[in-house]
């Protein structure tokens, strides 16, 4: 029913904002952008996500039936096993699922979204098959979805590239702070989620994982900022993530032919699914990108970003971190709107200036939580979210929030 509520809500909002600036600001045009901006969404929904993804599912799903036919994504469900099986507690320890949402999370934290996409399309499918009642989501899948909208990355690649383009004297400055960032969104999200789901996260098997990745994070911190320039930096990232993301499928078709498999078959077998997924999530895809496209359209936005604005002078607090706003408020809704926020900001207050880096810090600190939904349930028919939404919208704002303290503890 969440999902209900906030769908009708995007058009009930739109449509009152839309109202109040027709009447009292006389903008006669404002409904003539709401409907050219339906239309728009519901082609970028159809035309550039569902159908370009349809080439990139047939590609990672047939190199994921490799990779199980290889063994490999048993090999990775058996070494996350043990953390697993405590804050994944509903599927079992050798479940296929446990590979491949690893899969997923690697691809995300290495900021390769065209791969992450389709890895966590397959995980959700594989926790699927153990949902007893599959309109509803189970707490594995909703684990799964929080920690995906808390949009983990430890390399925020298309971020640096985008300051890069614009000028910035040092494109790699945010990429500490994104870190920090997101890995604090992460840890509300999974402790969150936790707590809701009664998960026992004094384990000393999870507090082992969880501080192991902390001291992880941590020590990429400290190697970064003192070992490493900015041109190491922006060299590392690049080549880093792509070299893991390649050496992984050179490993599953190596090992695949080690086992005898004939690989290109085993590639064709799993790529097959990959259009009807593509097909099945479109309604879902339209559905929700046109109900964001009117809230965006409607100046919804601009009005909550005028009326903090005005709170913060009325207490007199300082008003620079508004200035990124617009991103914070775009991120759950919409990634492509987002990144045209952060580079409007960019451009507008300079891609150097505090508001610039906050932005940027903001876009990689957290992720769509309304997209993943449509996308990840749509993929598989679920239609009960449960606390879903409410979860995956706190880890959204636990990834702003820090971005703007370490924003000002950085750059302020």
């Amino acid at each position: 029913m969440a999902l209900n509520y906030i769908w009708s809500g995007f058009f009930l909002v739109g449509f009152l904002a839309a109202m109040v600036q027709w009447i009292f600001l006389g903008d006669n045009e404002i409904f003539k952008k709401i409907i050219d901006g339906t239309f728009d969404s519901a082609r970028v929904a159809v035309m550039d996500i569902a159908l370009p993804l349809a080439g990139i599912m047939t590609l990672w799903l047939g190199l994921m039936n490799v990779g199980e036919k290889a063994g490999a994504i048993g090999w990775l469900a058996k070494i996350i096993g043990p953390f697993f099986a405590r804050i994944f507690p509903g599927v079992p320890r050798e479940h296929p699922a446990n590979g491949h949402m690893v899969m997923n999370f690697s691809a995300n934290m290495l900021g390769l979204d065209n791969a992450a996409t389709p890895l966590g399309l397959k995980a959700m499918e594989s926790l699927q098959e153990l949902n007893p009642n599959k309109d509803e989501a189970t707490d594995a899948q909703i684990m799964f979805l929080v920690i995906q909208t808390s949009g983990l990355t430890v390399i925020p690649l298309s971020i640096m590239a985008q300051r890069s383009l614009l000028g910035a004297a040092d494109p790699t400055d945010i990429f500490i702070p994104c870190l920090i960032a997101t890995f604090i969104a992460t840890l509300v999200a999974i402790v969150a989620v936790g707590l809701r789901q009664r998960i026992k996260l004094l384990d000393p098997v999870v507090l082992a994982w969880l501080g192991g990745t902390t001291a992880a994070c941590a020590g990429l911190v400290y190697y970064f900022a003192n070992y490493l320039n900015k041109a190491e930096i922006e060299l590392v990232s690049k080549v880093s993530a792509n070299l893991i993301l390649f050496s992984i499928i050179v490993t599953f078709i190596v090992a695949a032919m080690r086992k005898k498999v004939n690989v290109y078959e085993a590639f064709i077998e799993g790529a097959k699914g990959g259009i009807q997924t593509s097909l099945t999530i479109i309604p879902y895809l339209v559905g929700m990108l046109v109900a964001i496209s009117v809230v965006r359209n409607s100046g919804v936005l601009g009005m909550i970003v005028g009326a903090v604005n005005w709170l913060m002078r009325l207490w007199g607090l300082d008003t620079a971190w508004t200035d990124a706003l617009p991103t914070a408020l775009m991120k759950p809704l919409s990634g492509s709107g987002s990144k045209a926020m952060t580079l409007d900001i960019m451009k507008t207050h300079g891609v150097d200036s505090f508001a610039g880096r906050l932005a940027s810090i903001m876009q990689g600190a957290a992720d769509t939580t309304f997209y993943i939904i449509a996308l990840y349930f749509g993929s598989v028919g679920i239609r009960k979210t449960r606390y879903a939404v409410g979860y995956g919208l706190l880890a959204d704002v636990a990834g702003m929030v820090a971005s703007v303290f370490v924003a000002y503890l950085f750059f302020g």
